[in-house]
């Protein structure tokens, strides 16, 4: 299936951008009368006929609206710690957004290697990994800020921090501080994830202080991205049978 985006719609017309109409008018060759699917990045998809097919601006009228799909039953925050490598990032950007997350929040710690992050790419890649997956909602991926700033604006919900502690403090696995799923009821999740070198002990207090629990992903030394991208898995399977709050 082809999937297409517009910021542009109003539940009877959608107008793709430029970058989108090329892709549908001249890469894949559609012409008036032609039956295109459309996603809104709000978790809306369009069954539509396209109508103009300027490479400007192409026009489709709506035939058919889907409110929540390729929606997951829970809300998801990742905030990841960018790595050395940008490939590596922009990978877990990609599978995370596959399997479903809401938001993605680059966070820079005492001990990151990497202080400057370019967030324009990564958008670019979620909203590829958005079409191909078969979703309508666009995970918003934010701009940088420090890992203690990102602490005290967290909000309410269930808190993760994926870190080793080093024997000070009990963790459970990520999957055992899941809350039971229940219907009508949409989970609020966070998960904190460390750069190559981990948090500092001032960053991982200042964490507890303020309501995140330690958890553990298991007893393999993971690299950040492939921390992240098991911790959105994890919370994916477990709230898999779940019916969608649309």
């Amino acid at each position: 299936m082809e999937i297409f985006y517009s910021k542009e719609t109003d539940g009877v017309s959608v107008l793709l951008d430029r970058e989108e109409s090329a892709h549908c008018v001249k890469v894949l060759r559609h012409r008036p009368g032609d039956e295109v699917t459309v996603v809104d990045g709000k978790g809306t998809m369009y069954r539509c006929r396209l109508e103009d097919d300027s490479l400007k601006g192409a026009r489709a009228t709506v035939l058919e609206t889907v409110p929540g799909w390729g929606t997951h039953p829970y809300s998801l925050t990742m905030a990841v710690c960018p790595t050395k490598n940008n490939d590596r990032y922009e990978w877990f950007a990609e599978k995370a957004t596959e399997l479903g997350v809401d938001r993605i929040v680059p966070v820079i710690g005492e001990r990151s290697e990497r202080k400057v992050f370019k967030s324009d790419r990564v958008r670019k890649i979620v909203l590829s990994a958005m079409k191909q997956s078969l979703k309508a909602t666009l995970p918003a991926v934010e701009e940088p800020l420090s890992v203690r700033d990102f602490i005290l604006s967290c909000g309410e919900g269930l808190k993760l921090i994926c870190y080793c502690f080093e024997g000070e403090t009990e963790r459970r696995t990520v999957t055992d501080v899941f809350p039971v799923p229940e219907a009508g009821v949409t989970p609020q999740v966070t998960v904190l994830i460390g750069p190559e070198g981990d948090f500092s002990p001032a960053e991982a207090e200042l964490a507890l202080e303020h309501g995140f629990i330690p958890v553990s992903l298991g007893p393999s030394r993971l690299r950040t991205e492939t921390a992240a991208v098991t911790a959105v898995a994890a919370c994916y399977l477990h709230f898999l049978n779940m019916p969608p709050v649309i």
